[in-house]
């Protein structure tokens, strides 16, 4: 039996990214696709309590169902593995590919990464895949015969509990390869641009942009996508210093 891939994403179930990643990867298995309806970015972990969810079927064929959701991409995560895979289990969790950066610390604010992080603190081994680029026509192409090496990896040697992986693409029409690295510094430099409204109260518009805090580091994503290669950074549910605990411990508290 070929495995069974659970699918979703932050940008909507009609995006170019999700559509890519579904083509590439049905050699691969079979898939569960439950993404949003709607583009739903920036919701980190975040999850609906205040209205109902819905869960509506999109299409069923040999080896593909979906389902769109007007939950966020957590929900999507929950709703399937309460709802849908009653009689059948998901062997790996992969949400994208996202169109925007998600490396650095904004694994921390995406949606994408929210919905790997809610697979992989249920247990599951889960992927997040990105690409530096936010255009509706980004190039996927060069990434997708690595995408699919990657896929098979973690379906040959599994991850440890509590361990995803977030995949940042570079925007380079030739990719160098794949590099194995950290997480970078970095931050968001914040602005807000005023906007007019008919009742005359301030909104604002976010926007800004991206700070990188190591410009010289060699082992980080932000330098291996710089350098034309994917990022692949093992990241953690458990966000504990573990090195300071026992400094912290000689503390009179």
């Amino acid at each position: 039996m070929k495995p069974l891939f659970l699918i979703s994403n932050d940008d909507g179930i009609h995006a170019r990214g999700i559509r890519c990643l579904i083509d590439v990867l049905r050699p691969l298995g079979d898939m569960l696709v439950v993404a949003p309806e709607t583009e739903r970015s920036g919701m980190s972990t975040a999850f609906t309590l205040r209205e109902p969810l819905t869960c509506k079927p999109v299409s069923k064929e040999e080896g593909l169902i979906q389902y769109s959701s007007n939950g966020t991409p957590v929900d999507c995560i929950k709703l399937a593995l309460n709802l849908l895979t009653d009689e059948r289990k998901p062997d790996l969790i992969i949400a994208g590919i996202n169109h925007g950066f998600n490396g650095s610390i904004a694994i921390h604010y995406s949606g994408t990464m929210g919905a790997v992080l809610e697979g992989c603190m249920a247990g599951y081994p889960s992927i997040g895949f990105s690409i530096d680029d936010h255009r509706e026509e980004a190039n996927f192409e060069p990434s997708l015969p690595h995408i699919r090496n990657i896929v098979q990896a973690v379906l040959d040697n599994g991850l440890p509990y509590g361990v995803c992986l977030n995949v940042n693409i570079p925007k380079h029409d030739e990719i160098k390869g794949t590099k194995i690295c950290r997480q970078g510094k970095g931050r968001w430099v914040e602005e807000f641009i005023p906007c007019s409204h008919p009742d005359n109260a301030k909104r604002y518009w976010l926007t800004g942009k991206f700070l990188n805090l190591e410009e010289n580091a060699g082992d980080n994503d932000l330098t291996s996508m710089r350098q034309g290669y994917i990022s692949v950074v093992p990241s953690c549910i458990d966000v504990t210093n573990h090195s300071l605990i026992g400094q912290l411990q000689t503390w009179e508290l």
